[in-house]
């Protein structure tokens, strides 16, 4: 199963915190361990969560944010389903390998279908006839007729089946295979019409309202990629935060939410920009989201906090530098001819008004400042809207790495950086993992060719820069020299190989050496002892790699 990492929602927010508006003013709901899929009834009342590490489906009631109800399950429940009608539940319950049919009515099991082991998501058909439900552990996805509760057939996908969306019309059905391809599914025939190849580990999926596109997110890649379903062809990636979860979009489709699992963080994107806006600090492990029909609120599981945590989505992005700018769509009721929206005292200039959103432009300001919409019937608040200070890096640690990229974190401090939305080596984008108001670690990608380049950190208030990182050519290690030598130790070995310059570290078999750096292409070391015979690796740690070659233990004569 795909891992998860998520850290609890805090109960308030002041300026420089990492906490949102949104998440501040909402509820934390306590449900089951390991919280994952999330799920809300056709009329929005009540909102279903797998929680695979209790065996449980805890029901949320909507208008009290509170669990109703417990519906106990097989082993290992990973995602709920409802069929249109809202009459029919089904989960997913990985371990078991079934899927669980239970009665939204009365909250109790009516019967478990054998899918095999590895259960993973399920879809619904728009008519309520078919539910597809795929299996992680294979390359399959399994099709039950809801009226005879049978699986009636099988499909062949990509290895690691993961996540399933069916398109509005129900004629497709999109899976997400973590081998590398999203298949799309003619499902009037159950057979795969196009493979296509997104991004690194694809595993969740979400399908627009209109159908035209499908949402992808990466689980190794840290991006969404964008389907466009009438050529099954990417048109666009979209960077986000390490370990994206489930995708979930805003009713009127302007801004998609992205659980990101290992920065606790949700990123916004602007569908018609294709880029990030916001990212918004969440529980400990935000995984699932659900978005209320309304547009003012979304449910978040947090999947190591065991909580589903109510994001408030009424004023999207809540945060925006002091100068002003930023474009804010604010979510409600009644805002019909709205005549002047204010954030604090100061008037924002309005650019787009429905009965149930307003688009405008933030004035400039500073602080936390409440956001207010007057309109013939009156002047409501709608949110809160925090103005963020400027950016400013102070330091990076390492500040040298290999040209290939590279697993190892980098730090970087400085002040102002909570919410950073982007981090940038030069041109290449790097992955952010955590994230607070004096740092950011991120891991480098891939750059283009060796040599310094400058890093840029982007937040709501601005970017920072000043600092700089070097991309250094991979090192190697080409011959070890004597290769052998006593478990006594005290063998004086010369390491060749090239990018060896700036060794930090030996090792023979994970034990520290004693070294010294001759040039760019060697190196010498004193064997420590070992306590075992055998052939080992001689590791040399470089900004450009942790190359290794080979060193053999004999032990000495006896009698």
């Amino acid at each position: 199963m795909f891992a998860l990492a998520l850290r609890s929602p805090e109960p308030a927010r002041t300026p420089g915190s990492t906490l949102n508006a949104a998440f501040a003013a909402g509820a934390v709901i306590p449900v089951g361990n390991t919280p994952l899929g999330i799920t809300l009834s056709p009329d929005a009342a009540r909102a279903y969560v797998a929680n695979r590490g209790s065996n449980t489906v805890s029901v949320i009631d909507t208008a009290t944010n509170t669990v109703i109800d417990t519906i106990a399950t097989g082993a290992g429940p990973t995602d709920v389903a409802i069929n249109p009608d809202g009459t029919r539940g089904y989960v997913t319950v990985f371990d078991d390998g079934l899927l669980s049919v239970f009665d939204p009515a009365s909250d109790t099991l009516v019967t478990d279908i054998p899918v095999g082991a590895g259960a993973t998501m399920a879809a619904v058909t728009p008519d309520g006839t078919r539910v597809y439900v795929t299996r992680q552990t294979t390359d399959t996805v399994s099709v039950i007729d809801t009226a005879t509760n049978t699986v009636t057939g099988t499909i062949t996908v990509g290895a690691g089946a993961t996540g399933v969306v069916i398109t509005p019309n129900g004629a497709r059905a999109y899976v997400a295979s973590f081998s590398g391809s999203v298949s799309a599914i003619d499902t009037a025939t159950n057979t795969v019409t196009d493979t296509i190849i997104a991004g690194d580990v694809p595993i969740l999926l979400t399908v627009s309202a209109d159908g035209a596109r499908v949402y992808v997110t990466n689980a190794g890649s840290a991006s969404v990629s964008v389907i466009d379903t009438a050529t099954n062809t990417v048109t666009d990636t979209i960077g986000v935060s390490a370990q994206p979860r489930f995708p979930a979009l805003s009713p009127d489709g302007a801004h998609l939410y992205v659980g990101n699992a290992d920065p606790d963080t949700v990123s916004v994107i602007d569908t018609a920009t294709r880029t990030v806006v916001e990212n918004i600090s969440a529980g400990d492990g935000p995984t699932g989201i659900a978005v209320f029909p309304d547009g003012t609120r979304a449910y978040v599981s947090n999947a190591n906090a065991g909580t589903v945590g109510v994001m408030r989505t009424t004023v999207i992005p809540d945060q925006g530098p002091t100068s002003g700018g930023t474009t804010v769509t604010l979510t409600g009721h009644h805002l019909a001819n709205a005549t002047a929206v204010r954030f604090g005292t100061a008037k924002a200039v309005i650019t787009a008004n429905t009965a149930t959103s307003v688009t405008c432009t933030a004035p400039a300001g500073s602080g936390a400042v409440p956001v207010t919409v007057t309109t013939p019937g009156g002047t409501g608040t709608l949110g809160s809207f925090y103005y963020t200070p400027v950016p400013a890096l102070t330091g990076i640690s390492p500040d040298t790495g290999p040209v290939s990229g590279s697993d190892q974190e980098i730090v970087l401090t400085g002040r102002n950086l909570a919410g950073a939305i982007d981090v940038y080596f030069g041109t290449t984008r790097a992955v952010i993992q955590r994230v607070s108001d004096t740092q950011v670690t991120v891991r480098a990608a891939r750059a283009p060719a060796p040599g310094g380049v400058a890093v840029t950190v982007l937040t709501s208030g601005g970017s920072a820069d000043g600092l700089t990182y070097t991309y250094v050519d991979q090192s190697t290690v080409t011959g070890v020299s004597p290769s052998m030598g006593p478990t006594s130790g005290g063998t004086q070995v010369t390491i060749t190989g090239t990018g060896l310059s700036q060794t930090e570290r030996v090792t023979f078999h994970g034990n520290p050496a004693p070294f010294a750096v001759i040039s760019d292409t060697t190196v010498t070391a004193t064997s420590p002892p070992s306590a075992t015979e055998g052939t080992f690796d001689v590791t040399v740690t470089t900004p450009g790699g942790t190359p290794a070659g080979a060193f053999t233990y004999v032990s000495g004569p006896g009698i």
